[in-house]
C-alpha cells in the first residue's frame, strides 16, 4: 500500500457539451459561464444547466466546461435507472456504442445518439506523481478509503497520467454513498 494519501473527490452527475450542441441548447454564439473552478486545471462548473430526459424520468444537470469535441453525459447507475436508460461504465471520452438521450436547454433540444456513461473510477495524476507512486498510465489499481463507518477498497480504478492533470481520484455519488463519503476523502493506492 502506498504511504501517500490521494484526494478522493465525488463527481456528481454532469454534462460536457460540444460546441455544436451548446449552440442548439443555448443559442448560436453562446459562451459557457464559469461558476467555479474545479480541481483539474482548466476545468470549471458552469452556470448553465441542461435537462436530460429519459423514458422514465428527467434530471437537471450542471454543464462542465470547457466545451469538448463530443457531448458526454455522466451519471451514476442510480441516475440511469431514474432516467430509464442503460449507462455503460466507461472511461471519459470512450462513448462509442453507448446510449443516447434527449437534452433540453433554454433555446432548443437535441437527442444525442451516444454519449451517456457512468464514468469508470479513475485517478488523475502527473508524470511526476506516477513515478513517485510507482504506477503507469492505464494501469488498474485499487484504492483504500477510510471513513467513520464504511471504509472501503475501490478496485478497478484506472490511472490516467498527463502533465495537464492534478492528483485526485474521481468517484460517482453511488460509490461515495457506499463508502460514506460526503464531498471528498483521502485514499491510498493498493497494488
Amino acid at each position: 500500500m502506498s504511504k501517500e494519501k490521494i484526494l478522493v473527490e465525488v463527481s456528481a452527475r454532469h454534462i460536457h457539451l460540444s460546441n455544436a450542441d451548446l449552440a442548439v441548447l443555448f443559442g448560436e454564439g453562446h459562451q459557457l459561464t464559469c461558476k467555479k473552478e474545479l480541481s483539474q486545471p482548466g476545468q470549471f462548473a458552469c452556470e448553465e444547466k441542461v435537462t436530460v430526459k429519459g423514458p422514465r424520468g428527467e434530471l437537471k444537470m450542471s454543464v462542465l466546461g470547457p466545451t469538448r469535441k463530443d457531448t458526454q453525459v455522466e451519471v451514476s447507475l442510480t441516475d440511469a435507472r431514474t432516467l430509464g436508460v442503460e449507462a455503460m461504465i466507461r472511461e471519459s471520452g470512450d462513448i462509442a456504442g453507448t446510449s443516447g438521450i434527449l437534452l433540453v436547454g433554454p433555446c432548443g433540444e437535441y437527442e444525442i445518439k451516444e454519449g451517456l456513461i457512468a464514468a469508470k473510477r479513475h485517478i488523475h495524476m502527473t508524470t511526476a506523481d506516477a513515478e513517485r507512486l510507482g504506477v503507469n498510465n492505464g494501469e488498474v489499481v485499487s484504492v483504500a478509503v477510510e471513513s467513520a463507518d464504511r471504509s472501503l477498497v475501490f478496485g478497478d480504478t484506472v490511472v490516467r497520467v498527463s502533465d495537464k492533470f492534478a492528483l485526485a481520484m474521481h468517484i460517482d455519488t453511488d460509490e461515495a454513498n457506499a463508502a460514506g463519503i460526503k464531498g471528498s476523502a483521502m485514499g491510498k493506492i493498493v497494488k
